[in-house]
């Protein structure tokens, strides 16, 4: 069969190259992808924001399913449109895809349902937010309400830089502004949970923390993410059977009572107090840099977990998984996540050696005469796994330090806090 993919990043990188393992598949195209995905299927340049040229090049090309990797195509409604024209696909529909696509819909679902989650408030103007952060206590957590490609949170100490990302969000940084989410401040430990459901059926998908801030310790600007590890070190059964009951379980109830049913990835963001979850976000696909984190541990066929989701037939799969550690590098390019040049050339790419259980993911990259360069932030994903993530930790820097590259920087440290220095 063939499988087209949406999306250019590391995300997408590593979904094509689980796809590519299976036999059941005769050929891929990614729209657009990347200089790594171009070893590995077909890239096509499409505009995404037009559904009706996604739809004659899949109905042209009669292609059998369609795997959307980025928030973006599904909070416009891109499963909807094809679904409607008869072409399989894999993600949430528009309606589902509000859990990330406006975190006032997901907090007042939570208000319904009693999802334990942070306190929060809702201001849909400056003036009023501002009357607010004068008189409440810090630190505390301010969110622009749409998407804002992992960047529209700020944890704020004082009044002073609740202020300014007030300002900053309406002021446009993350696109029109008309509410804005305040928060207080949870102190735990962050976890990325992960499940897939058919709208029937949900399964666990792994677990994994990643780092989003961009310096070493955990400081620094929030990017869209340095680096990940699986399995969380906080992950236990009876914790397990908390997120599922308390959380995932009520949301989708929630959204079966608006009349729709989740189908697709569930990135469930939290943070856990003394083993016990509260819901930070959802995100409506596999998260960036998890996924690349997740996906080398797979031991089914991943085409056959994706179209069980799309014939809502989870229920038939057992999803395998390797007990190994996971982890997870990203290669940026300096300056990254403020300013950065451009096409820069990687020179050495083609002379890394990848061993057993090591793996290079491309996302800013493109292929020009042969040569790969450098054009987004993140640039590079190395991940090992091994029986240790101290041992897949030294395995991914050295892939690294053997590259050589003076164009990028990355995060000595991912994992530090599973692992013992």
């Amino acid at each position: 069969m063939k499988v087209g993919i949406i999306g250019s990043g590391g995300r997408e990188h590593s979904i094509c190259d689980a796809l590519s393992k299976s036999k059941k598949i005769s050929k891929i195209y990614c729209f657009p992808g990347n200089a790594g995905t171009k070893d590995l299927a077909t890239n096509i340049v499409l505009d995404l924001e037009d559904f009706d040229q996604i739809k004659n090049f899949v109905l042209k090309n009669k292609i059998n399913l369609i795997i959307i990797g980025p928030e973006k195509p599904l909070v416009d409604g891109l499963v909807d449109f094809l679904e409607e024209n008869g072409i399989k696909v894999f993600g949430p529909n528009k309606l589902s895809s509000q859990l990330e696509g406006s975190k006032i819909f997901t907090k007042k679902i939570c208000q319904k349902y009693n999802i334990p989650t942070a306190k929060f408030g809702i201001f849909n103007n400056e003036h009023d937010a501002k009357i607010f952060l004068k008189t409440t206590q810090y630190p505390l957590v301010v969110k622009a309400d749409g998407l804002a490609s992992g960047k529209g949170v700020y944890i704020c100490d004082n009044k002073a830089e609740s202020l300014n990302a007030t300002k900053e969000i309406f002021n446009g940084k993350f696109g029109v502004a008309k509410n804005i989410l305040i928060e207080e401040f949870l102190k735990g430990e962050e976890m990325s949970y992960f499940v897939i459901s058919d709208g029937k059926t949900i399964k666990k998908f792994e677990s994994a923390q990643d780092h989003k801030r961009v310096l070493e310790g955990d400081k620094g600007s929030n990017t869209g993410g340095m680096g990940a590890y699986s399995p969380s070190r906080l992950i236990n059964d009876e914790l397990e059977e908390k997120i599922l009951k308390k959380i995932i379980k009520p949301t989708l109830q929630a959204l079966k009572e608006l009349g729709t049913r989740y189908k697709g990835f569930l990135y469930t963001g939290l943070m856990i107090i003394n083993n016990e979850p509260y819901l930070i976000e959802y995100n409506v696909r596999m998260g960036d840099p998890e996924c690349q984190t997740i996906l080398p541990k797979l031991n089914s066929d991943f085409l056959d977990i994706v179209l069980s989701c799309c014939n809502g037939e989870l229920d038939k799969i057992d999803i395998q998984w390797k007990k190994d550690k996971s982890l997870c590098i990203v290669l940026c390019s300096k300056g990254y996540p403020a300013d950065f040049e451009k096409q820069i050339l990687i020179e050495d790419l083609r002379k890394i050696k990848l061993g057993d259980d090591e793996y290079c993911y491309h996302a800013g990259t493109t292929k020009i005469e042969n040569e790969v360069y450098a054009m987004g932030g993140r640039v590079l994903n190395f991940v090992a796994i091994s029986d240790d993530f101290k041992k897949s930790r030294k395995k991914v820097i050295d892939l690294i330090k053997s590259l050589n590259w003076n164009g990028g920087f990355y995060r000595k440290d991912i994992g530090y806090k599973v692992i013992d220095e």
